[in-house]
């Protein structure tokens, strides 16, 4: 355990930043399921919607910093493109 009263802070605040991004990518894979959970189903106006939510979460996540912009370009250019396949 630290000692010194600027690492116990440290400590602290690493501890809420790292539970904040937790939540949020928690949240992201959520929404990223729901999409894919949609297209299993076959229905198509569902998972325009859940991709347009999840798409909405994955910027706020990169704003956010928690994923890189690169990261999350990714993650909505997969699920477009999941989506678009549908038949």
């Amino acid at each position: 355990m630290a000692n010194i009263k600027s690492a116990k802070k440290r400590i602290l605040v690493n501890k809420t930043k790292a539970d904040r991004n937790k939540a949020i990518k928690s949240g992201v894979k959520t929404s990223v399921k729901k999409v894919y959970t949609a297209i299993e189903a076959g229905d198509k106006a569902a998972a325009q919607a859940a991709l347009l939510a999840a798409t909405s979460t994955i910027d706020k996540a990169a704003t956010k910093g928690v994923y890189h912009k690169n990261t999350a370009s990714r993650k909505v250019s997969r699920l477009s493109k999941a989506v678009n396949q549908m038949a």
